[in-house]
């Protein structure tokens, strides 16, 4: 458990919020909210193998496999410092978290493709992206804070990729074009990442949440307007908000007739999709989506949905 977790508030409302969402397994979301994160790695096969990198790793690393991404691994050793391995260095591994690596599975990007990443800084699913693309095919890896293009740009060179172009843009600026595929990794309220930053609960308020849900759903829109007939966009947040996850995707399905929620087959843990809360109701398609609580997989909290156009 994070020091001092026993005498860490949760704000009142959040309580309530979560507890109406969560009903006896909300001590349960607690006590996982407030425990440490356990370290994962993605192997980059742009550079090296899965099996090669687990032969240089494995004398002094105990590797456990992530079930839902061959590429992933827990990693646990004497040290803590992963990212000041060779390896990290090399560009041989990306420092990422399981549930981090699922929008990008969900997407299966294929080499020779025309792929956007809307939100992609600082780089951990658009590295992962181009890893499954080969470098073959485009890779648009945009985001709207010039501040963190830095970092996103340093991640893709470091990790070998050559096959992205990095844009700088308000998400409504993509109009008139089309891709194959899109994920929309939302900002969002972050309250599945709780045990990784605690500034969360401090910062969480609901009318922030209701505020962001609108971003969501303009951005969720322009990239549905910008794919391919029979393109998928996957939408992801880390936060187990309804407001920014179901009630976005049933918000989508209900304007477009043409947008089809598909099935996220998956070796995990997860929650039941939420169908209404606090008065609203939602598409009944959003059983199909993929909610995931800390205490399912001891993981960050997510959520997936996975949308094809007709």
């Amino acid at each position: 458990m994070l020091p001092g977790w026993k005498s860490i508030e949760f704000k009142p409302k959040f309580e309530e919020r979560y507890k109406a969402l969560l009903g006896e397994d909300y001590d349960i979301f607690r006590k996982y909210s407030l425990a440490w994160l356990r370290k994962c790695i993605r192997v980059n096969t742009l550079k090296i193998s899965v099996k090669e990198l687990v032969n240089r790793l494995e004398k002094d690393w105990t590797l456990e496999p992530v079930p839902w991404c061959k590429e992933g691994f827990w990693i646990k050793g004497e040290r803590t410092d992963i990212g000041n391995l060779i390896e990290h260095s090399l560009g041989y591994i990306y420092v990422q978290e399981a549930a981090s690596m699922i929008p990008p599975v969900v997407l299966c990007p294929q080499p020779g493709e025309v792929v956007l990443d809307m939100c992609a800084a600082p780089g951990s699913k658009a590295s992962q992206i181009a890893q499954y693309m080969e470098n073959k095919g485009v890779l648009i890896a945009n985001d709207v804070s010039g501040k963190r293009l830095a970092p996103l740009g340093i991640n893709l060179q470091r990790c070998g990729v050559s096959n992205t172009i990095i844009t700088l843009m308000q998400g409504w600026r993509f109009k008139g074009f089309e891709f194959d595929k899109i994920l929309v990794d939302a900002p969002c309220s972050g309250t599945g990442t709780i045990r990784k930053s605690l500034r969360t609960i401090r910062d969480w308020n609901p009318n922030s949440v209701f505020a962001v849900a609108g971003q969501q759903r303009r951005l969720i829109e322009i990239a549905f307007e910008n794919l391919k007939k029979g393109g998928v966009l996957v939408y992801s947040t880390c936060t187990l908000e309804p407001d920014e996850n179901e009630a976005v995707i049933s918000w989508l399905l209900d304007k477009y007739s043409n947008a089809k929620l598909e099935d996220i087959e998956m070796e995990i843990k997860r929650g039941p999709a939420v169908f209404a809360f606090e008065g609203k109701m939602f598409n009944p398609e959003v059983k199909k989506c993929l909610r995931i609580y800390p205490q399912d997989n001891d993981t960050e909290g997510f959520f997936v949905a996975k949308i094809r156009k007709i």
